[in-house]
């Protein structure tokens, strides 16, 4: 037992890693507070949103230990959800927003 978790670094690791996402998470807060441009606004969220799905797949899925495959296998079906949903959503939301506009 002490093998396993001396190979995937015990707790220490997922304290680092609450650790990391605190400190994301207190920046998006301070990006927010400042009333930047609403387009670096928007991009420096999503980085920061990437950044820390990045740090809980890598750590708490336990990825950064499997094989490249695994992980790109993951990150492509994501990419794929993601731009399914995407293409579903995006006819709705145009509508919405047409009929705001006409309201």
């Amino acid at each position: 037992m002490a093998e396993k978790e001396h190979a995937h670094g015990g707790y220490r690791l997922y304290w680092v890693t609450w650790l990391w996402l605190l400190i994301l998470t207190i920046f998006m807060i301070g990006f927010e507070v400042l009333h930047l441009p609403r387009l670096f606004l928007v991009l420096a969220l999503v980085v920061f949103m990437l950044t820390k799905a990045a740090f809980i797949a890598g750590n708490f899925m336990h990825l950064r230990f499997e094989r490249l495959n695994l992980i790109v296998m993951v990150v492509v079906g994501l990419l794929i959800t993601g731009a399914v949903l995407f293409v579903l959503i995006y006819p709705d939301g145009l509508r919405v927003l047409q009929l705001s506009k006409a309201s």
